[in-house]
């Protein structure tokens, strides 16, 4: 997890907190670098989706697919210089109006294995036309 990542992250989500930008203001928070924002954890999430995505036996057709909803539960917020874990499980499937809702976990941990946060995305898998 590199500083210019989290930086990037921070300008494109219009987030402004200087522990996003300044090493000194996040060290001066308590932190060891800088802290990414809450939402930077889909980042990390966004890779085991993809290769749940593109596995021959998930039958998802990607053009079809919408980002129903995402929720986090962090044990700590994810700083640079965090070396980052994430396993994925497929936690539901289900079936509404003919359209497929799958609920995905992805479990953070940094390099000790602690938890860093839990990412849960539900996505939308359109039935055909």
């Amino acid at each position: 997890m590199g500083r210019e990542k989290v930086r990037e992250f921070a300008h494109a989500v219009l987030a402004t907190h200087p522990m996003y930008f300044d090493v000194a203001a996040a060290q001066n928070a308590g932190y060891r670098d800088l802290v990414a924002p809450p939402t930077f954890a889909v980042v990390i999430q966004e890779k085991t989706l993809a290769q749940l995505l593109t596995m021959p036996d998930a039958n998802i057709d990607f053009s079809r697919v919408v980002h129903g909803s995402q929720d986090f539960s962090f044990s700590r917020p994810i700083v640079a210089g965090d070396e980052l874990t994430a396993v994925l499980r497929v936690e539901s499937v289900k079936s509404l109006a003919g359209n497929s809702l799958v609920t995905a976990v992805s479990e953070i941990s940094d390099a000790t294995g602690a938890h860093v946060v839990t990412a849960t995305s539900t996505l939308v898998v359109r039935a055909d036309d």
